[in-house]
């Protein structure tokens, strides 16, 4: 993200350029200034920065109990979001469409502890709110890993797949 595409808020600017670290392939730099974020947020923090900042968070974590914490954190601040506060950081968002990705997350943390109950509840969860994805990139990104999710509960296999997001082991 360059200058002239900052958003005026900075904490979401702050957590962009963190993220932007992780996917760069500085896990440990990325884990340490969202956490540093984390502590100036707090847990009554803004909803969005909470749940942008746990869902990203989520993935720089190769063990899936500490991913499901901040999954989890993630879920519960989405829960309390408006599409208004959405929108203020972009126009085209809306809450319903972080669900897919969110049950996702969770899905997948839960089959990797080799909990296929919990894991099988996400997997419908998020199927059922796929009709608000678009039928773009994301959209099929988001698909392809639901049935690679649910493949691999069916598998029971609690390995991490290949195509998830963060540090690979």
């Amino acid at each position: 993200m360059t200058t002239d595409q900052l958003s005026p808020d900075t904490t979401m600017n702050a957590i962009t350029e963190a993220v932007a670290l992780g996917r760069a392939g500085d896990i440990e730099s990325a884990r340490t200034r969202l956490l540093e974020i984390w502590s100036e947020i707090g847990t009554a923090g803004d909803r969005l920065h909470r749940c942008a900042l746990a869902h990203y968070l989520a993935d720089l974590y190769d063990d899936p109990a500490q991913a499901l914490a901040w999954n989890i954190r993630a879920f519960d601040a989405a829960d309390t979001l408006s599409d208004d506060r959405v929108q203020q950081h972009h126009s085209s968002l809306q809450v319903a469409g972080f669900y897919p990705s969110l049950h996702l997350n969770l899905a997948d943390d839960y089959r990797r502890l080799g909990s296929w109950e919990a894991a099988t509840e996400q997997i419908i969860a998020a199927r059922a709110h796929l009709h608000v994805l678009p039928d773009d990139a994301y959209g099929a990104m988001i698909r392809t890993a639901l049935d690679e999710v649910a493949a691999a509960i069916t598998q029971r296999s609690t390995a991490r797949r290949p195509s998830a997001p963060g540090p690979q082991s």
